[in-house]
């Protein structure tokens, strides 16, 4: 029983066939079982136990390899999301960086999927959904240390993008996630941060936390442009956090739309 319970904790975060799993623990289980049953076989026994862990130790080793991640996909909108990636491609952390962030992680079911599959169900979230309809701007950042593994995410994120508008794909070093995350930003928004400081040095990390892309890059443009630098009637980021123009309210509809149909 013990031995049993300890297999199906090892095996049960990796995604395998269930059937491969169970009959795996089942194969290891009986052998022990049936070693320790008769004396005759001691030899046999402590053979397949060392037989056993090393199984163990290899897929303890491979639990530790698929639970590291080795990427990452920060989406930003606002909300604002990360995907740790591993070296499998698939994900194994959601993290939501703000309120509507988390909200939006609670309603999807990515964890331990295919990074590109996770990408569509978020772009497909009726929220999501709503506010690159309205005009919103969505940034996609692939950090890793990996360029390969980097490089293949961030053409499977283009894929994903392809064909829908105000979608920015681009990569980071693994240096600019960690000072974004000690600004407080998301990877995305600090880039444009980064942008928006150069032209207004007063801006800090803070005042730009609530704002949608959109209105970041709206105020980049604007003061690219020689405009005023004070912001329009409403404040920057006047809305449901820093949701302007009423996309907050699409986003609270959308999101609470489909947790209602999920019911």
């Amino acid at each position: 029983m013990i031995m049993n319970k300890a297999l199906k904790e090892l095996f049960g975060p990796i995604q395998a066939e269930e059937a491969l799993k169970d009959r795996t623990r089942a194969f290891l289980a009986e052998r022990i079982r049936g070693c320790a049953r008769s004396g005759a076989k001691a030899r046999r026994y402590h053979a397949y136990a060392a037989v056993c862990a090393c199984v163990l130790l290899a897929l303890l080793g491979g639990r530790r390899l698929y639970f590291t991640p080795t990427a990452e996909i920060s989406i930003d909108i606002n909300p604002s999301i990360e995907l740790s990636v591993n070296r499998f491609d698939r994900v194994i952390l959601v993290n939501g960086l703000n309120e509507d962030g988390q909200e939006l992680s609670s309603r999807l079911d990515i964890k331990y999927r295919p990074y590109a599959e996770a990408v569509e169900q978020i772009l497909n979230d009726d929220g999501v959904a709503a506010l690159l309809s309205g005009d919103e701007i969505m940034t996609i950042t692939v950090v890793g240390s990996n360029g390969r593994q980097s490089a293949s995410i961030l053409s499977g994120v283009e894929t994903c993008a392809a064909g829908r508008h105000n979608i920015d794909c681009h990569a980071a070093l693994p240096e600019e996630a960690a000072a974004a995350h000690e600004a407080g930003l998301s990877c995305g928004k600090y880039r444009a941060f980064l942008e928006l400081q150069r032209l207004d040095p007063d801006i800090t990390p803070e005042a730009v936390q609530g704002m949608t892309m959109r209105e970041i890059r709206d105020r980049i443009d604007c003061l690219s442009s020689g405009g005023s630098d004070s912001p329009p009637s409403g404040g920057w980021g006047g809305g449901h956090h820093g949701y302007g123009g009423g996309h907050g309210n699409e986003w609270k509809t959308a999101g609470a739309e489909q947790r209602n149909a999920g019911e």
